[in-house]
């Protein structure tokens, strides 16, 4: 081991210091420790916030959507097969969309209602696997019947087996005069994704969707590619075969800015947990500069033996580097392991002090999520380890800077 790594040691581990400034140097590790550690977890904790928002929503909405510029598509078997025989495509079904309100006998709510055939949809979207109360096959079976998420079903007080009443936003001449077209529909199943989507979606078979909507054919197509990251590749693609009457629309284009918020909130929250690091890689700076201070004597000693300033300047670089660096590992080992844990954590503390950390009827989650990505590990801890650099360097130039004949004489 050479000479200066050996002082490094010696200085980081061995040295003899006065008492505050072994409770500095201490709170200066302990500091960093709490800095990484804090912002792994929660950066965790947010993926895994992330990772089951975006798998509850898209379980419904579809990949991408082939709709016509102009009406409906009234021969829309033949375009289905057509798309369905690409290799990028794994299952097609047809749709039909309509803004409408539901009232039961005392409330009312609005809802997006879509129209789709039970058989097709179950390679779309995972519609059928969310089914809590119910039958969803009774929506092709039983004419104007259907399925209502678990909140927009509780909002209206209804449940399987109850009828509400839907408003559509189209006009019928009477001999009352002209009212909105209305229909009871029979309630025969409930959803629950877990999402917002709860609250607002509710389906129909496409036969009783034209009926309601007065309109033939359907409103588009419905195209599942196999994963949801697959539409930025997969979609020129498919826009550069479809004719001028046909668009496509993913998921990005409904749900791209609520990922995106999630997305910019990550990068916020870590900005202001990086700002904790940041405190504690630049609390070196006042463990250096008492460090500095107390060994005054024994740089220029060292100068005197023949070290230069740049070694002076390089040793305590490398001691305040040892302190930052072992803060980090430690950090990060702690980091790494509450992210792994942090569900098991969480609800031993809700059996334990019997509280709900949770409400799944405000989080639509009734547990922690966490997903710990390796990624962001690397960057929190390159990211500390270059402000503790930082923090070395004025400390580091101010011992390079000690005049040897001035301790030695006047010391």
């Amino acid at each position: 081991m050479s000479f200066s790594s050996d002082m490094m040691l010696r200085y980081t581990f061995r040295g003899r210091r006065r008492g505050f400034s072994r409770i500095v140097a201490r709170a200066s590790m302990l500091g960093m420790v709490l800095g990484v550690a804090s912002l792994i977890t929660v950066l965790s904790v947010m993926n895994g916030f992330a990772g089951e928002l975006r798998s509850r929503i898209l379980s419904l909405v579809p990949h991408v959507k082939v709709v016509p510029t102009e009406g409906t598509l009234e021969n829309w078997q033949d375009l289905s097969a057509d798309l369905g025989a690409l290799p990028e495509v794994l299952a097609v079904a047809p749709f039909m969309e309509e803004t409408v309100l539901l009232q039961s006998w005392t409330r009312r709510q609005g809802s997006r209602m879509t129209g789709v055939d039970p058989a097709l949809q179950r390679g779309v979207s995972d519609l059928h696997q969310r089914v809590v109360w119910g039958d969803l096959a009774e929506l092709e079976t039983q004419p104007f019947s259907v399925a209502l998420g678990s909140a927009l079903a509780a909002q209206l007080g209804v449940g399987v087996g109850d009828t509400v009443e839907v408003v559509l936003p189209t006009l019928s001449v009477t001999p009352f005069g002209i009212l909105p077209r209305m229909r009871r529909l029979r309630v025969v199943a409930e959803f629950e994704v877990g999402s917002s989507l709860d609250a607002v979606q509710s389906y129909v078979g496409l036969d009783t969707a034209g009926r309601l909507f007065a309109r033939s054919g359907v409103d588009g197509l419905q195209l599942d590619l196999g994963h949801p990251d697959r539409v930025a590749v997969v979609g020129s693609t498919l826009r550069d075969g479809l004719g001028a009457n046909l668009a496509i629309s993913d998921w990005r284009a409904s749900q791209g800015s609520l990922f995106s918020a999630v997305r910019m909130e990550k990068i916020m929250v870590g900005l202001l947990l990086l700002a904790v690091v940041a405190v504690a890689a630049f609390n070196i700076v006042s463990t250096l500069t008492m460090s500095v201070t107390e060994k005054s004597r024994d740089i220029a000693v060292l100068r005197v033996m023949g070290f230069t300033s740049l070694g002076v300047m390089g040793l305590f670089v490398g001691h305040g580097l040892l302190i930052g660096a072992v803060g980090i590992a430690l950090g990060a080992i702690l980091g790494v392991l509450l992210s792994l844990s942090i569900a098991d954590i969480a609800a031993f503390i809700e059996r334990v002090f019997e509280v709900n950390l949770f409400d799944p009827s405000v989080y639509y989650i009734g547990r922690l999520p966490s997903e710990l990505l390796w990624s962001d590990v690397w960057v929190t801890t390159g990211l500390a380890l270059l402000l503790s650099i930082l923090a070395t360097l004025y400390p580091a130039w101010r011992a390079s800077r000690i005049s040897p004949a001035e301790v030695l004489n006047y010391g």
